[in-house]
């Protein structure tokens, strides 16, 4: 019997832990059911523990939460939030930025912290009562007044690194050492900016962040420069051309050296100070060259040979000055120089074949010593003038703009139909022989203005006229040489003369014909000398004419190249009379005759005696 118990004890021994496991576990799932429901709350309420945006909202209605959250930013809004970078503080509103946050997504992130069934909802609510829950809510913001407020605390805040540095202190060297810089990270910064504006509280400043803009050479890597500089300014260096040389004290070098900067790591002969040094060097060694020439010699042309120039290799030279004053033996650099060639060398002015004259002109001078003057200038400015095969000669732009500081003076000038003063009167005579002889050599001629008025000392219709910038004399060099135009002047007048080469031409050219188109302008001129109906004619006047004259230019060949007529009108000068005003003298009144004398008073003279033949009146 008392193994059969002891059997059964063991048997039950493992079902009554089991049961009281299954009733524990039971207690336990019972008590947690409780605890769930008890900690469940409502669910139309925010579980306690959830801040929005900084703000505790637990146990509020979706409602409720909204009202304090609108309340809240309300107040805020206006009130900046501090930023801090590099030390300093910036405010920001914001309304400035038209920051909105999306309260109603906020509170429905917030319900969903606390949803769930009976003890399970419990269960989340206890969690976030113990452990919060933050959520920040969406936000909306003014995207063109971020970037604004962003390019204005990024141009207050950025900073670029400085360099290290030399810098010379009279003679000595000193190393200046770099500062790092820094910039704003704007990606970074701005949806920082954002979050931090939609916040309900404006508590410690909030630091932007920035990035730091690091020194690229510093003190150490100047430390070579160093050692040269210094040696450079240690003693005087010489510069030595053949038997010249120039003494370059240790002032005169500091003065030369430029010192790195901004980067740079080596010292150089540079900068304003050694450019204008070398500018004064250059004037004493420098030989301008000397242009290949033409010199006109009777029907021919001499070449004047070109001769070449000396100039200073300014790059060579600094770096042979540099080179001996970091040496630490001997401090003496050679002056670099070459052979300055010609912009026209003598096989370029052979090349050009100006061989002989192709036609002359000459004008006589007339009128004042001031048109004289003009006359002569003129003529001087177009000697010279070189032009290409194709190209054009443009007077106006040969001689220029005629004023009185380029030497020319006041003279009498054809203005329309009338004479009048004017700077650089004459010089039209001057194109007036430049046109004549472009006529007689063949040349193409495209413009060509004629005076207004027939002037009579001039070949009949072969006259030109200028006036700066507009009235021109040009021609075209349809040779296939080029166009020497040599001018000079003597004791009688001026000569233009035309030079060129490759095939021969002949000009034929007709007298000309005139002929008088009207009568001459009368103008009237009241002149209170002469009495009325009297008249006088001061000047005689000229009729309006036109002229045709003919060119014909034959080739070498006897071909035609140019077959023209030119045809000019002139205008008539003024018949000038003049028209009397004064008014008639009245003639003298005649003198009145004298009365017989009264007779003195006496007797009473008898009456006649009556008679058949007298009659009274009663």
């Amino acid at each position: 019997m008392r193994g059969d118990a002891t059997a059964f004890t063991a048997r039950s021994a493992p079902r009554t832990v089991a049961r009281w496991v299954l009733v524990s576990l039971a207690l336990c799932a019972v008590l947690a059911a409780l605890v769930g429901l008890a900690f469940a709350g409502s669910p139309a309420r925010i579980a306690h523990g959830v801040a929005i945006a900084g703000v505790d909202v637990g146990g509020l209605t979706p409602r409720e939460a909204r009202q304090l959250l609108e309340r809240r930013f309300d107040r805020v809004a206006r009130t900046p939030a501090v930023f801090t970078a590099g030390g300093e503080r910036y405010p920001i509103r914001a309304t400035t930025l038209s920051v909105e946050p999306d309260w109603s997504a906020a509170i429905a992130s917030a319900a969903r912290e606390g949803e769930g069934f009976g003890p399970i909802r419990g269960f989340r609510r206890l969690e976030t009562r113990f452990f919060g829950v933050e959520i920040a809510p969406p936000v909306r913001v003014y995207e063109a007044a971020l970037g604004f407020k962003l390019d204005q605390l990024a141009r207050e805040i950025d900073q670029r690194h400085v360099e290290a540095k030399l810098v010379r202190r009279g003679l000595r060297i000193e190393v200046v050492a770099g500062q790092p810089g820094r910039r704003l990270d704007r990606e970074a910064a701005a949806p920082r900016i954002v979050r931090a504006l939609a916040r309900l509280d404006r508590g410690q400043p909030i630091a932007l962040p920035v990035i730091v803009d690091p020194v690229e050479v510093t003190a150490a890597d100047l430390a070579p420069a160093a050692r040269e500089a210094r040696l450079a300014l240690s003693a005087p260096v010489r510069l030595q051309h053949g038997e010249t040389r120039w003494r370059l004290p240790r002032w005169r070098i500091a003065e030369l050296l430029t010192l790195p900067a901004a980067g740079a790591t080596d010292v150089a002969i540079a900068g304003p100070g050694a450019d204008a040094w070398f500018e004064k060097l250059r004037k004493t060694v420098e030989r301008p060259p000397v242009d290949a020439t033409f010199r006109a010699a009777g029907d021919g042309v001499e070449i004047v040979p070109a001769r070449e120039g000396l100039a200073v290799d300014v790059s060579a030279t600094a770096k042979n000055i540099l080179a001996a004053a970091t040496a630490s033996g001997d401090r003496t650099a050679a002056l670099v120089v070459r052979a300055a060639e010609a912009e026209r060398t003598t096989a370029e002015a052979q090349a050009m074949g100006i061989e002989r004259r192709l036609a002359s002109y000459t004008t006589a001078y007339a009128g004042t010593s001031d048109r004289i003057t003009n006359l002569q200038l003129g003529v001087t400015l177009v000697d010279g003038a070189l032009v290409a095969p194709g190209g054009t000669f443009s007077f106006n732009d040969r001689v220029g703009e005629r004023t009185v500081e380029r030497g020319f003076r006041p003279a009498p000038v054809i203005i329309k139909d009338e004479y009048e003063e004017a700077v650089g009167g004459g010089v039209s005579q001057v194109a007036t022989t430049v046109f004549n002889a472009a006529w007689e050599a063949g040349l193409k001629i495209v413009e060509r203005n004629p005076h207004s008025l027939y002037i009579s000392r001039y070949q009949l219709g072969r006259d030109a006229t200028v006036n700066y910038p507009d009235l021109d004399l040009k021609f075209v060099n349809d040779t296939p040489k080029w166009v020497l135009v040599a001018g000079s002047y003597g004791g009688g007048g001026i000569t233009v003369s035309i030079y060129g080469g490759g095939p021969g031409r002949r000009v034929e050219s007709s007298s000309g014909t005139m002929r008088v188109t009207g009568p001459p302008p009368v103008r009237r001129v009241n002149d209170p000398t002469l009495e009325k109906g009297r008249t006088v004619v001061e000047e005689e006047g000229s009729p309006s004419r036109a002229t045709s004259v003919d060119r014909t230019v034959h080739g070498a060949d006897g071909k035609v190249i140019h077959d023209e007529t030119w045809n000019t009108s002139y205008r008539g000068e003024y018949r000038v009379i003049r028209v009397g005003t004064k008014p008639k003298a009245k003639p003298k009144p005649k003198a009145k005759a004298e009365a017989p004398a009264k007779p003195a008073p006496g007797p009473a003279p008898e009456p006649p005696p009556t008679t058949a033949a007298t009659t009274t009146q009663p």
